[in-house]
């Protein structure tokens, strides 16, 4: 029979090709749904009893990794409410959803629910098919209506994500002139001027810009730097702006310095994490109110996927905690 004469010269082909990969052992994870593996960190390896930097109480830290996916890396922002969600971006445009798990006294040890979906161009495609000048995703918030807002470097533009799905449209964006690749790092929403209002911060320049989806983007206050670059920034519980600044050299490596500043624009707490505490890339923060009418700062690194230049660097997917009183 032909149909028998087919299938015998298939698996005699088959059979050339060498042997077969064995089943898995268990089911395979379809969907966005996604393992989150967390391993804690001290904030001083060399000193693991330490917990506090001046004014802020670490709160836990933890390394996160995923054996489910190749794309949890390179966080570059972070938003987390007080119920626990917590919204996080690549920066090659994947949207970490998740829930931070705390333990019986409150520190943070890990995260629960995670999913992790690629975002889409406005022509319904993968942001990442459309190449780094495409995909570079640097900041995050979601405005009260429940509507997404990413910025991006390199093709330095804002798209509003809508709440019911379907494909993106841009945002108002600031009319100025940007710096390649050092562009709206930050981003967070402006709920003290609009339900639609949301705050920008460029990376080179720590000038800050109040936008609204409903109209154009006007010249807010600027940020000092002390020599560092913004890389991002939230609303901290109460009124007032945290930021989160960041220099690197070959001599101290990573340096950070988180500013808070109170509703007057007065600087009211600041740490710096640097060698030999824990610290790597940190790029996001998210300020959360605690339950005890503390603040809570979440940090978060981004990776870089683990190289630089084509070589590996160790570098890892920090999540660090610290409490935070106003003083």
């Amino acid at each position: 029979m032909k149909w028998l004469a087919g299938l015998s010269a298939a698996l005699l082909l088959a059979g050339c090709a060498g042997p077969i990969a064995p089943l898995p052992q268990a089911p395979v994870a379809v969907g966005a749904a996604i393992q989150v593996d967390a391993q804690a960190v001290p904030l001083d390896p060399a000193n693991p009893a330490r917990d506090r930097i001046g004014g802020f109480v670490y709160a836990g830290g933890v390394a996160l990794t995923s054996r489910q996916t190749s794309r949890l890396h390179g966080l570059s922002d972070i938003k987390v409410w007080p119920d626990g969600r917590l919204l996080a971006i690549g920066d090659q445009s994947d949207l970490l959803e998740a829930r931070v798990a705390l333990d019986a006294s409150g520190r943070l040890i890990g995260l629960t629910g995670a999913t992790l979906v690629s975002l889409k161009a406005p022509t319904g495609i993968d942001l990442f098919a459309g190449g780094a000048r495409e995909y570079d995703s640097e900041g995050v918030a979601r405005l009260a209506g429940g509507d997404l807002l990413v910025s991006f470097e390199q093709n330095d533009r804002i798209l509003l994500f809508p709440k019911g799905g379907g494909v993106p449209r841009p945002a108002p964006q600031p009319d100025t002139k940007y710096t390649d690749n050092k562009g709206m790092e930050a981003l967070t929403t402006a709920p003290d001027v609009a339900p639609d209002a949301y705050r920008v911060g460029l990376e080179d320049s720590g000038q800050t810009f109040i936008c609204r989806v409903s109209t154009a983007c006007v010249r807010d206050r600027d940020l000092a730097l002390d020599g560092s670059e913004l890389v991002a920034f939230d609303n901290v519980p109460g009124g007032g702006l945290a930021y989160l600044l960041r220099s690197y050299s070959p001599l101290r490596g990573n340096v950070v310095k988180l500013k808070v500043l109170d509703r007057e624009g007065r600087l009211a707490g600041e740490m710096e994490i640097a060698r030999p505490l824990t610290v790597d890339n940190l790029e996001g923060v998210a300020a959360v109110a605690r339950p005890d009418g503390k603040v809570r700062f979440y940090l978060v690194a981004d990776d870089n996927f683990g190289f630089y230049n084509g070589s590996p660097t160790g570098q890892r997917t920090l999540l660090l905690a610290f409490d935070w009183a106003r003083p």
